[in-house]
């Protein structure tokens, strides 16, 4: 069995609830929020504020953060951030069998041999229609938002990771969750959890 399951998600595919549920379905803890609240403790950053800037970076704002390294050669704020929800996110791991949604987990845990990595996708119709259903957004322009958070995710995760967020290459498993539906995608990665080594 794979002990660690990262779940990286598109923006209203449902990857967070896939990993609470699959999580249940396994009897191990699902780490989501839980990893803000720790790096919030050991930084000393408000909650709100890591988590936007603890996954999300403005697409326009990384040319500021290169530049601001050259000119101060310190750590912003962001890659203190992101080097604590690093330790967090490994310490977490070390506990023992768990799903962690985000947060570059895939990234952070990529030299254990016990870690299944996935990656949901939905369709951009699907989406939009769920972020307005479940996450309560403005039905007026719910394609833009995604598109906002989509490449905010992709800026934050190139930044990090020099990979390409989504990218089915990263990923050991990739499931579109509007064609499978939530809950088939819980039974395919617990069945394929369960069998892999």
């Amino acid at each position: 069995m794979k002990k660690i399951i990262t779940i990286s998600r598109e923006f209203g595919s449902g990857g967070r609830t896939i990993g609470k549920h699959l999580a249940e379905a396994l009897g191990v803890p699902c780490y989501d929020s839980e990893i803000i609240e720790k790096v919030a403790v050991e930084s000393g950053f408000a909650e709100e504020y890591i988590k936007d800037k603890g996954e999300y970076t403005h697409p326009s704002l990384l040319m500021g953060l290169l530049s601001s390294r050259t000119i101060y050669n310190g750590p912003t704020n962001e890659d203190k951030i992101w080097l604590i929800q690093c330790k967090v996110i490994k310490e977490l791991a070390e506990k023992g069998p768990c799903v962690i949604v985000g947060r570059c987990a895939d990234y952070i845990l990529r030299g254990r041999d016990d870690v299944m990595k996935v990656f949901i996708f939905a369709d951009p119709e699907a989406r939009a229609k769920r972020i307005v259903e479940v996450y309560g957004e403005k039905e007026d322009a719910p394609a833009k938002r995604l598109r906002e958070k989509d490449k905010r995710r992709a800026a934050y995760y190139q930044h990090y990771t020099d990979m390409n967020w989504g990218a089915s290459r990263n990923y050991d498993v990739c499931l579109n969750s509007s064609f499978i539906g939530v809950d088939k995608c819980v039974d395919i990665l617990k069945e394929i959890a369960l069998k892999a080594e």
